[in-house]
């Protein structure tokens, strides 16, 4: 059987990526009616169509998308080689760390501890939604995914890093209440949309008969503590979130059990060369 000519497909990634001809012609120092014949060469292959023309511009079809997706596995996989045979000089690649969006910066920063500092160490930190970093890791575009969710698809391999009670946090004046019930039928709620916590608070209201009010339901933990900073309310998360405010006295914690646990997961992607600097670091956070 004709084997995929890659060469081609290099060509078709760049022209899917630019949206145009002529840019990517330039990109790649070759003649638009040159790369115009290779992307034709490339369709005869698969036997289909892989972009539509819109006005100047080229679209993909959905063999196109496809055709895109399997692309950016081939040539990630063959930037992971490039990463892992340069490891032998003396500069290693950076661990490329994905974590969900709305995961606590502190924790993010606790877990890349042990990097900081070290020259010989390097990172990037990429920020998203779940699905989306699980689709990077996937494709060989970061080497490690912190969440608090377990991923459902198999292939993927979830290492519980850490653990955290969720508890109330606000300024003293809303802390003035005997009882849990009380605190939160009377102040006002800030509540992050992540699924653990949100659903372990609400089950913690139907369970005491409480309807609280909400005063905002964020999904960025960052905005979770600057909110209970400004006073806005008693804000639901793990105490990491605010431990610079409850060290410095701006946020005091509730005295009751929320009965909530936060687990963080570190979810990776078994490979035969895995980055060095991963095993180590995960080893230092293993939760046991």
């Amino acid at each position: 059987m004709e084997r995929l000519n890659y060469h081609h497909l290099r060509y078709f990634h760049e022209v899917a990526v630019t949206g145009h001809l002529g840019r990517a012609a330039d990109r790649l120092n070759v003649a638009q009616s040159a790369l115009s014949s290779q992307i034709r060469q490339l369709e005869d292959r698969l036997g289909l169509a892989l972009f539509d023309r819109v006005g100047r511009t080229l679209v993909l079809t959905e063999a196109g998308r496809i055709a895109l997706d399997h692309a950016d596995r081939i040539f990630g996989a063959g930037d992971e080689l490039l990463a892992v045979l340069r490891q032998t000089s003396d500069a290693r690649p950076p661990l490329r760390v994905g974590a969900q969006s709305t995961l606590s910066r502190n924790f993010q920063l606790q877990f890349l501890a042990p990097l900081l500092g070290d020259a010989g160490r390097s990172f990037t930190l990429k920020s998203g939604g779940h699905g989306t970093l699980l689709d990077d890791l996937a494709g060989l575009a970061l080497d490690v995914v912190l969440t608090t969710q377990v991923p459902g698809e198999a292939g993927f391999a979830a290492q519980r890093i850490a653990e955290q009670p969720v508890l109330l946090h606000g300024q003293p004046a809303w802390m003035d209440h005997r009882s849990l019930a009380a605190l939160l039928a009377h102040a006002p709620m800030i509540l992050p949309t992540e699924s653990v916590i949100r659903a372990g608070f609400e089950n913690l209201c139907a369970r005491l008969g409480v309807t609280p009010q909400i005063a905002a339901l964020v999904d960025d933990m960052a905005m979770v503590r600057l909110l209970a900073r400004e006073g806005v309310g008693v804000a639901v998360a793990p105490s990491v979130v605010v431990a610079d405010e409850i060290a410095g006295g701006t946020l005091m914690t509730a005295p009751f059990d929320l009965g909530i646990i936060e687990p963080f997961f570190a979810v990776t992607l078994p490979r035969k060369f895995p980055h060095p600097d991963l095993a180590d670091l995960l080893a230092v956070h293993h939760a046991g």
